[in-house]
């Protein structure tokens, strides 16, 4: 037939058809489909479809009200979304109220750039509402982002630590946790940070370098016979000093003794230093690199004694008229320095206990602002961060002992604890504050004891927390800030202690909190509350610590907000709260309830960027996730967060990113053909039943029912990165590298409505329907916009559904070859090696497509008979024009397949110009000499093609 003449067989094919785009446009699409599940109430439906059901309890930490989202608030929010989607698909009933931290000096710091610090301009009241307002603002800008995203969630009526039932709330927890014998006052040591002007917690502390003084410093003996005696020698005609070494000599003036190691050695040792013939004494293990550091020539060792020989022995301080005694402790170490450490118990923990036990004077001589007090001798009026030169000037003088007492001083480089808002050191400072003991009413036995019972994501979480409880102090809860929950307290101005009506008082106050916010309290005159008795009470003015508002949300939330429940079934967080709010959250549950608030902790490393750095808008490399939502879309973002394994450092970076985009279009291509070939199929009318199926259909329905209960095991385990791998590779191997290949011919060239397609359609359908929810909570805009072109009645959002059941597995002994999983992978196997056969002939221009080769099989009798299971259907697996089964011959190419040769080689047939198969048929219809038999007899009205296996 002429060209001219030739048939137009096309339209009597079944060409795929959709209205699902090629193109995602996630940038514009998914806006709008935000806006179309709010104008829905897709949260609400879905909480009503789940009415009833088991609960599922995810409680969210509360990201702090100030600034916008990065992208670890991105990978926070994405995480906690695609556990409570894939639990929602699992048939629980998992809300998600959204929360927000939204007191303390950052919103403060932020509000006083514009309207001053209380009581300078603005008043206290005016100024917390100020910071009322724009904390509510923050909240309504991380909102739309975190929205945009495609979380769902309670996002108009989330939880917020300002709002006035909560505030009041937060008080009455503190009310039972001093009810029940936590709350302590005290003088003690924090961290304080001199911008701050207020206590840190430890979770507001971050260590980095900081150059500072590094001194020895001689303390004095006094008593030299003493100090003979107690070295066994008959006498000492040589000064001598207890020497210590520090790297904050601002801390000296506050000196009350110095330590030593009751089980160490120190040795006296004569030495000449400066040209001067004297004795010092320092841990024996530390000598050599004491001598060095003091140039010191002609060294002796007198004596060794042991540090409980020393204790009590009298010294002179440094400059102060002031006797310091020697003290022992274990927390004196010999690592560095001299073995000997300077003991001011108003500057340090350690030497806050130990001066405790010896009954020493806390001394802090440091205002809030970090300048020495007016009664300071030498040093009134300096900052300490000015002091240290003129103390070591002093040092150097000879004024207290004839003799510098400034043995050795350089400037180191070492790690400090910095404010982690301003970026400053900080400095310990004993000052009156409220703290929750971790042993008055023995917290920290029942913290130790509750870990244990928590399931923690990695596991190492609990070897973490552990060690951060056995090793913490007391928890310094109150602030001496305006912008926070007051700390509702009245204490007696004579024996310091609370209101004996305390409990009754907090909920007098709650109740005054929740009408008028935190203001009802500083408003309230006592008189209100204690009458005349007022006169003999202090009211506590401090405010808590933002930890702590964000610590008792077990029971501010959990406990009150309808359709939550206590504890929680899940804690989602970076890795840095073991010491934040895992931490807060543990101590003031255990402390207010007496049961941990969580079952289940889970933490996710840091972003950093694609070299494994530290993400700085200084170094130009951070990833904003607005500007991805911008460009690439929001799924894109979540695909990501899925892929990477959150249990260490994940890397972001535009390049990574991109690397997604490639792989979001392979799953996005895939379900496009999917849907594409369901173009006609109505599963009402046109799906078949599992026993009637095609047998390579019904073990790709097989291979989807064995990877959902994977995918469901992955969710429920929380690998996110597995099922990001296995959906991923489901597309490439088992469908886009077999069975979507080999269907094509049966879905395009056969009869609509034969047997045939629609084994097809039916087992593309079940993917479809499978794969739509295995991708929702990752995946969640595309697989709603999937679903809405889904053949088939359904809901309007796949986030109402649960995981599908219409996945039949292949019968087990069903007696036939080609129903078991082993056959179709040594099928698999075998078409593997044909096309890298069909490829090596195609590279030597031996043959042009696969259709346009004919293969001979050399196999083994077993590979026979189960290869010629399929008869003349197994050249549609091996997508070939024809294949002939030979006896195991040393013919052709060996393959990878034990016993397995192939041969390529060209068809001498012609062109199928419907199939493109090449047929010994071709023409044998003279009413259609282009096309070949089968195809003559799928054309309208023709007796349609059987397929029974593929």
């Amino acid at each position: 037939m002429t060209e001219q003449n030739a048939v137009d067989y096309k339209p009597t094919l079944n060409l795929p058809e959709t209205g699902f785009a090629m193109k995602a446009s996630l940038a514009t699409r998914e806006p709008a489909m935000v806006a179309a599940w709010q104008e829905k109430k897709l949260y609400e439906k879905i909480r009503e479809a789940r009415r009833g059901a088991p609960k599922y309890i995810l409680h969210d930490g509360p990201p702090y009200a100030n600034g916008d989202i990065h992208i670890g608030h991105a990978v926070n929010k994405i995480l906690k979304d695609i556990i409570v989607k894939s639990k929602t698909l699992s048939g629980f009933d998992a809300p998600y109220v959204p929360g927000w931290d939204c007191h303390g000096l950052p919103i403060e710091l932020n509000v006083e750039k514009k309207f001053g610090k209380p009581g300078d301009k603005v008043s206290a009241k005016e100024f917390r509402q100020h910071c009322r307002e724009y904390a509510q603002s923050q909240v309504e800008k991380q909102r739309s982002d975190f929205m945009r995203l495609g979380v769902l969630g309670d996002w108009f009526n989330p939880y917020l630590t300002m709002n006035f039932r909560q505030e009041a709330d937060i008080i009455r927890v503190l009310g039972r946790i001093a009810q029940n014998g936590h709350l302590h006052k005290g003088l003690k040591p924090v961290h304080w940070c001199m911008d701050c002007g207020s206590a840190l917690a430890e979770a507001e502390v971050e260590y980095d370098d900081k150059q500072s003084h590094a001194v020895d410093v001689g303390f004095p003996v006094k008593d030299l016979a003493d100090l003979a005696k107690r070295a066994g020698l008959a006498t000492l005609d040589l000064p001598v000093d207890v020497v210590i070494w520090t790297t904050t000599p601002w801390t000296l003036p506050a000196n009350q003794a110095v330590s030593l190691h009751p089980e160490f050695d120190y040795a006296i040792v004569a030495a000449t230093i400066a040209g001067e013939r004297r004795a010092f004494i320092v841990a024996t293990a530390l000598v050599e690199g004491a001598l060095a550091r003091y140039e010191a020539t002609d060294a002796e060792t007198l004596a060794t004694v042991t540090g409980a020989t020393l204790e009590h022995l009298t010294l002179l301080h440094p400059f102060f008229e002031r006797e310091v005694p020697v003290i022992v402790g274990e927390h004196v170490t010999a690592d560095s320095g001299t073995g000997a450490v300077h003991t001011a118990p108003g500057h340090g923990q350690d030497d806050f206990v130990i001066g405790r036990k010896y009954g020493l004077t806390v001394d802090n001589p440091v205002d809030n602002a970090g300048v020495f007090l007016p009664s300071t001798p030498l040093f009134a009026g300096m900052h300490v961060n000015k002091a240290n030169e003129p103390i070591i000037e002093t040092l150097k003088a000879k004024s207290r002992a004839n003799r510098s007492l400034l043995l050795a001083h350089k400037k180191i480089q070492h790690s400090y604890p910095h404010c982690w808002r301003h970026k400053t050191p900080i400095i310990f400072r004993a000052t009156p504050q409220w703290f929750i003991s971790m042993e008055q009413a023995g917290l920290r036995d029942s913290a130790m004891a509750a870990i244990p019972g928590v399931q923690w994501v990695p596991d190492w979480g609990q070897a973490r927390i552990e060690g951060m409880i056995a090793g913490r102090p007391d928890w310094c809860i109150s602030r001496q800030r305006t912008w926070g929950v007051p700390i509702t307290l009245f204490v007696h101005k004579e024996s310091g202690e609370l209101h004996p009506q305390t409990a009754e008082l907090i909920e007098q106050v709650a109740l005054k909190v929740e009408q008028a916010g935190i203001d009802a309290w500083f408003d309230l005159a006592p008189t209100e509350l204690l009458g005349d008795d007022a006169k003999n009470y202090d009211k506590v003015t401090d405010t808590l610590d933002v930890w702590f508002d964000s610590g008792v949300t077990h029971t501010c939330v959990l406990k009150r907000f309808d359709g939550l429940q206590y504890p929680a079934d899940l804690y989602l967080e970076g890795s840095d709260q073991h010491r934040g709010w895992f931490q807060s959250s543990l101590l003031t549950a255990l402390a207010a309830n007496g049961q941990a608030p969580f079952r289940t902790v889970l933490t996710h490393g840091f972003t950093v960027d694609g070299q494994g750095k530290k993400m700085s808008k200084s170094v130009g490399n951070v990833v904003a996730p607005q500007k991805v939502m911008q460009t690439l879309g929001a799924d894109i973002i979540r695909l990501w967060v899925a892929a990477t394994d959150y249990r260490g450092e994940m890397s972001v970076s535009d390049e990574i990113l991109t690397r997604m985009s490639d792989s979001y279009r392979r799953i996005r291509n895939t379900l496009r053909f999917l849907l594409s070939n369901l173009n006609g199929f109505d599963p009402a009318q046109h799906l078949v039943p599992a026993d009637q199926m095609l047998a390579l259909d019904r073990w790709v329905v097989d291979r989807a029912a064995l990877l959902q209960q994977d995918i469901i095991a992955s969710y429920d385990s929380f690998q996110f990165h597995q099922i990001y791998h296995r959906l991923h590779g489901f597309c490439v191997a088992e469908l886009g590298g077999f069975y979507l290949d080999i269907i094509k011919d049966r879905q395009y060239t056969t009869q609509p409505d034969s047997l045939a397609r629609r084994s097809a359609q039916t087992a593309l359908y079940h993917i479809a329907e499978a794969f739509t929810r295995w991708m929702a909570p990752i995946l969640s805009f595309t697989a709603d916009e999937i679903w809405a072109v889904l053949p088939g009645q359904r809901s309007e959002s796949v986030q109402l559904e649960t995981w599908y059941t219409g996945l039949a597995e292949l019968p087990q002994n069903a007696g036939e070859p080609t129903l078991t999983r082993a056959y179709w992978d040594e099928v698999m196997a075998v078409k593997s090696a044909v096309n890298k056969e069909i490829e090596e002939a195609r590279n030597r221009k031996e043959v042009g497509s696969g259709l346009s080769a004919e293969i001979d099989l050399y196999v083994s009798p077993a590979q026979q008979q189960a290869l010629a299971a399929m008869g003349d259907e197994l050249r549609f697996v091996l997508i070939t024009s024809a294949v002939r089964l030979q006896p195991y011959a040393e013919q052709g190419v060996a393959t990878e397949v034990e016993g397995l040769r192939v041969e390529v080689t060209a068809s001498a047939h012609a062109k199928c110009a419907r199939c493109w198969h090449y047929r010994a048929d071709v023409g044998a219809d003279a009413a259609h000499a282009d096309i070949c038999a089968r195809c003559v007899d799928n054309l309208p009205g023709g007796a349609g093609e059987t397929r029974k296996f593929a």
